[in-house]
């Protein structure tokens, strides 16, 4: 600060004939202190060595080095208009215009530093991190808004404890316990160095060496942090620290310290004995180890010119003090000159009021010999840039070297750019890993645990039909429905295609009993065509006989319409040529029915009706009950035909390839029709069962219609409840036992008599007559 002003009461250019004064008092690093030591300024009760006798108001007050003392002054001197440039006070509340109307500072607020943070622990991909702070206004509006942003980032606080270079050791070892007990590998420390101190101790004594810490600026790259021993479990320490900037002249100015040039400046005598590490010989001179050194005998200083304090290189805070003085200095200009730099001075020095220069403050805007711009937003902030810090043991000292930096520019977007190949971690340290729960792999995803943050999940397996082909999937995605999940849930493969083929041993059952059907059915037609004119088959109708087998070999032939993949034309073939091939079987037994009947009922004295069902009117009725359905058929297929469809819900992993009959109302038509006709062909074979012949037809006409009923009536149930390609096993199951019921219970019986039992083939045997 001495230097600051010393270099603009030399400067022409800046107040020019004008020299500023000061006065500097201790806060003692304590809130009251600071308050004791403004009202001490503010009041003129300090004693004032200047050669002044009435100097005048102080314009400025540069205060002070921590938030909570600043958040004192700055409240006090607020309604007083007085302005307050703080060096290092970096609380965001202090940004509150309202509260703190003439608060100044050449610091950037906490909420950039916080967002510096917050990317940092984003770019290393930290997800579990701990949080340590200084109990005051500094830690906790810090970790408040280092909270709120990385919450934004899906990064979760195991927890936050609190610190305080007061508290008792007790404290500091609970911390340290939670510290040990808590799964995270990362910790935020956010407070300043004193209230860090006693924490460093106690984890170095502890040996607790697995923490990768971040470091607010408060206390990154602080001396007396910064050393071999706590190296051991703080090395690789990464943090945000304002930007260095060089001052060429300080060096000098320091080293030219002299307490025999200048025996009356302030500290002089105490930095003299300090440094040279002998007392000043010159009487009245105060110094607290006088009893300890010698006297000095004037050339000691020349043997400390390499200490640490004369190192200009880490300008930081100090930066900011040089920074601070300039802002009041040219607040004063520009309020002292109402022209450039030369012009004539249009305020007296007496008429300066605080609240004019707390006005001023706000139009700074210079650059001062360094090129470095200096300026307060609207809030009394300055742009925010960090440089990233980190903790390296170099020749067996602890230096700081710069990893990257942070800056936000002026239409609020925010950079972080770290330099990662330059990053040496201690000897046998990577950078850590920090989760609360391991990513999810591919095939599962997160399942929160209740009570516990977002960060802490268990990893749920995906159900069926969903998959997470990507790491940390927060849920699983549902396959498109021609497709299912893989065994590992990481991909949609397509579902398994199911219909009845030829291949699989239902397929191969069924195919070889349609054709056996059907071989019998030729072979019975190529019989009664042989012995057609035998007694038996011309009893039976030889016409109707054939029709009726034809039919039959043809409903043998139906159910390899089913097998197959299904197309729209074997859809609309199957349901069609099983709906006529039945109803010309059923047409056929009725005629056959009909016959017996009538046959029998000529037989009656009078009776003339065996005459008028001639081969015509046989005909007639089986060609126009078929016609019948043929016409349903033709309507079916014109109006909403089968077709085929892919059915999901039959099974989840699989898809049911089947032929969706369109019309449900056409589908039920041509079954309910072939009902009718049964339940008609068997009423009337019940009517003429117990009429008297050796051979009487109608016997096994009703035991083949029972059985045609009973496979039916059974298999609606069957039908209904029967899942994908079994559905239609149970119709081709329904089709084959109904064929062989009428080919057996019609056909068996006279083909056993003309084959085996010729002897009974005779009319007189027919007729009842042996």
């Amino acid at each position: 600060m001495i230097f600051a002003i010393e270099e603009i009461n030399r400067d022409a250019s800046l107040l020019p004939n004008i020299s500023l004064g000061y006065r500097i008092l201790s806060s003692c690093v304590s809130p009251a202190n600071a308050l004791r030591a403004t009202l001490t300024l503010f009041s003129g009760r300090e004693e004032s060595k200047s050669p002044i006798q009435c100097p005048p108001p102080i314009s400025a007050l540069i205060a002070g080095a921590g938030s909570s003392r600043s958040i004192a002054v700055a409240g006090l001197l607020g309604p007083f208009q007085v302005p307050v440039v703080s060096y290092f006070s970096s609380c965001a509340c202090l940004s509150n215009e309202n509260k703190y109307p003439t608060f100044f500072r050449t610091i950037p607020s906490d909420y950039y530093q916080a967002k510096a943070l917050a990317a940092l622990v984003k770019h290393f991909d930290w997800q579990w991190i701990g949080v340590i702070q200084s109990d005051n206004e500094y830690g906790r509006q810090g970790v408040l808004a280092f909270t709120e942003e990385v919450k934004k980032l899906g990064v979760c606080i195991a927890f936050a404890e609190k610190i305080y270079r007061t508290y008792k050791m007790v404290k500091i070892l609970d911390v340290v316990e939670i510290i040990k007990k808590s799964t995270v590998k990362v910790i935020l420390a956010f407070g300043s160095q004193n209230d860090i101190y006693p924490l460093m101790n106690e984890v170095v004594k502890q040996n607790i060496t697995y923490i990768q810490w971040i470091g607010s600026e408060a206390w990154i790259t602080a001396a007396r942090l910064s050393t071999p021993k706590n190296f051991h479990s703080f090395g690789g320490t990464i943090g945000t620290m304002i930007q260095k900037m060089a001052m060429p002249k300080l060096k000098p100015f320091l080293t030219n310290i002299s307490h025999y040039s200048d025996p009356g400046t302030a500290f002089v005598g105490d930095f003299w004995e300090h440094m040279a590490g002998c007392r000043p010989p010159l009487s009245g001179t105060h110094s607290s180890n006088r009893t300890k050194n010698k006297v000095c005998q004037g050339s000691e200083l020349q043997l400390k010119t390499q200490d640490a304090f004369f190192d200009v290189s880490e300008l930081r805070v100090s930066y900011n003090v040089y920074k601070a003085v300039y802002a009041v200095a040219h607040a004063l200009h520009h309020l002292l000159f109402c022209e450039p730099v030369g012009g004539m001075q249009c305020l007296n020095i007496s008429e300066i009021q605080p609240k004019q220069v707390s006005d001023h403050l706000h139009k700074v805007n210079f650059k001062n010999y360094y090129n470095d711009t200096v300026f307060f937003d609207e809030k009394g902030d300055p742009p925010a840039s960090y440089d990233i810090i980190n903790w390296q043991l170099i020749d067996g000292q602890v230096q700081h070297l710069a990893l990257g930096h942070f800056s936000s520019t002026a239409n609020k977007d925010y950079v972080l750019s770290i330099q990662e190949e330059k990053i040496v971690w201690r000897t046998g340290k990577v950078v850590p890993k920090s989760v609360c729960s391991n990513i999810c792999p591919v095939g599962t995803r997160k399942a929160r645990i209740k009570g516990k943050p977002i960060c802490c999940f268990n990893c749920i397996p995906c159900a069926d039909g969903t998959i997470a082909n990507t790491t940390g999937s927060a849920d699983c995605t549902p396959c498109p429905q021609e497709y299912w999940s893989s065994e590992k849930r990481d991909k949609c493969i397509l579902k398994t295609i199911e219909f009845l083929s030829y291949h699989e041993p239902m397929g191969i059952a069924i195919t070889v009993v349609s054709l056996l059907g059907a071989l019998l059915s030729l072979s019975t037609m190529f019989v009664f065509i042989r012995y057609k004119e035998t007694p038996v088959i011309k009893a039976s109708n030889s016409e109707l006989s054939c029709f009726l087998l034809f039919s039959l070999f043809m409903c043998f032939l139906c159910p390899l319409t089913f097998i197959g993949r299904p197309t729209v034309w074997t859809c609309m073939l199957r349901h069609t040529a099983f709906g006529v091939t039945f109803a010309l079987c059923i047409s056929c037994v009725l005629g056959k029915t009909i016959i017996v009947v009538t046959a029998f009922k000529a037989t009656i004295p009078g009776n003339k009706l065996a005459g008028k069902f001639g081969p015509a009117q046989q005909r007639i009725i089986v060609g126009s009950c078929t016609l019948i359905q043929i016409v349903i058929c033709v309507l079916w297929l014109t109006v909403n035909p089968p077709f085929p469809d892919m059915v999901f819900q039959y099974s989840s992993a699989n898809i049911v390839l089947e032929c969706n009959t369109g019309s449900e109302a056409a589908f039920d038509a041509v079954l309910g029709y072939i009902g009718l006709l049964a339940i008609v062909c068997l009423v009337l074979a019940v009517l003429a069962r117990k009429l008297p012949d050796n051979f009487n037809e109608a016997k096994f006409i009703t035991f083949s219609m029972m059985i045609f009923c009973a496979v039916w009536i059974t298999f609606i149930p069957a039908y209904v409840s029967s899942p994908g390609k079994y559905t239609v096993a149970v119709e081709i199951f329904a089709i084959l036992c109904s064929a062989f019921g009428l080919l057996m219970s019609i056909f068996a019986p006279k083909c056993y008599i003309i084959l085996i039992r010729p002897e009974r083939n005779t009319k007189k045997h027919i007729m009842g007559k042996i």
